[in-house]
């Protein structure tokens, strides 16, 4: 796995044509360097314990920025909890609806037998698949 550091951040966001300002490379290392699902506001927490100059505007419009470059992905697992991921590969994840974690599953590990008819005029763009799981409640254990 590639090592993402501050330095390299302004050739990762140029590779994806975007203007590597001071605050897109906070923002983006935020994301990559931890290689995690994170939402807004813990980029933007994340961001601002370092530089508290980054408004909440300036995460959500460079994370748009990032999507429509196909830089992050989104993943929504509600309507009121979006993460973005820093892997763009092809994959699907867990979400532990306790605890909030969502994690990656291998798409080699998930087949899909099937998918419905398309309108006339539409093309599959990708498949998402969120499995959501929480801890056992087993009958008997505290």
């Amino acid at each position: 796995m590639k090592q993402y550091n501050r330095d390299n951040m302004a050739d990762l966001l140029r590779g994806h044509g975007i203007n590597p300002t001071h605050q897109r490379i906070e923002i983006a290392y935020a994301l990559f360097s931890r290689q995690q699902h994170l939402s807004a506001e813990q980029i933007m927490a994340t961001v601002n314990d370092r530089h508290s100059e980054t408004s909440k505007a300036t995460v959500y419009n460079t994370l748009k920025l990032f999507l429509d470059k196909n830089l992050i992905r989104e993943v929504i697992v509600d309507p009121s909890k979006v993460f973005y991921d820093p892997n763009t590969q092809n994959h699907h994840h867990f979400y532990n609806t306790a605890s909030g974690h969502l994690t990656d599953i291998d798409a080699a590990g998930i087949s899909i037998l099937g998918l419905p008819m398309l309108p006339e005029g539409v093309e599959t763009e990708g498949v998402d698949i969120i499995v959501r799981i929480r801890p056992s409640e087993r009958p008997g254990l505290v």
